[in-house]
């Protein structure tokens, strides 16, 4: 038997035991249970990441209000102000001045011991490329919400708009975005990981990865098609082939 969760998981629920006891019966599993610690704490993220020399884009790490001036001259305005388990553009926010930042931390800061001030780069889109045993599967642009500086603009009525998608084969896709995204997706593991990455003049940065990604038919298949659903089921039995299962 093997596990391959489609679920969103977190560490706090059900997704999370579910991977341990199949983890502890030898069964292959995506998405495993250290992956997913890995990836939902982005502070961990972010120093594996540099510690890594993998690029990240220029960051400060917030323990309490003494250190907003040190994010505010290294960084600028607007940064990006984020909680360590944010996921799906969700406690993610863009301070434009340090007033914003100010009180923003001071909330986030009643609930999070740590938080996490980025530079702000914006693009149209961000770069997601799937890997999967450490080897790239797929690539696409999500594009930016209308009018909105991420893939998902949540709004106050509580639908989400969320951007496009644009497919490319992994050959159309430029080597240094699919190197990047392999390295690190390597230095969280084996298993399937969709890494964010954006595009710029200044080389590419590595936002974030992420266990559980999108796996849509007509979607991140809409490039390499078929091969992505024949690497996956290859990865599952290339394990349950393994001796002393």
């Amino acid at each position: 038997d093997a596990l391959f969760i489609r679920e969103t998981t977190s560490i706090s629920n059900h997704t999370y035991r579910f991977a341990r006891r199949a983890q502890q019966e030898g069964m292959p599993v995506i998405d495993d249970p250290l992956s997913m610690i890995r990836c939902t704490n982005k502070v961990y993220l972010n120093e594996l990441m540099a510690y890594n020399k993998v690029p990240v884009p220029p960051t400060v790490m917030i323990a309490g209000t003494s250190d907003l001036e040190l994010a505010a001259q290294t960084l600028g305005f607007p940064l990006v102000l984020k909680i360590p388990d944010s996921s799906f553009s969700r406690g993610v926010k863009k301070c434009a001045n340090f007033e914003e930042l100010k009180t923003l931390a001071t909330e986030w800061l009643e609930d999070s011991d740590l938080l996490i001030a980025q530079k702000f780069i914006p693009t149209e889109y961000d770069w997601r490329v799937g890997v999967l045993g450490g080897q790239p599967l797929f690539a696409v642009h999500y594009l930016m919400a209308k009018k909105h500086w991420q893939i998902v603009n949540h709004k106050a009525n509580g639908k989400p708009d969320q951007g496009g998608i644009k497919t490319f084969t992994l050959k159309e896709t430029p080597a240094h975005v699919v190197e990047t995204a392999v390295k690190a997706a390597r230095c969280i593991g084996d298993g399937l990981y969709g890494v964010d990455l954006k595009e710029t003049k200044d080389g590419v940065f590595v936002i974030e990865v992420n266990d559980n990604p999108n796996l849509d038919h007509g979607w991140e298949d809409s490039g390499e098609k078929d091969e992505v659903w024949v690497r996956l089921t290859q990865w599952f039995l290339e394990r349950l082939d393994r001796p002393g299962r």
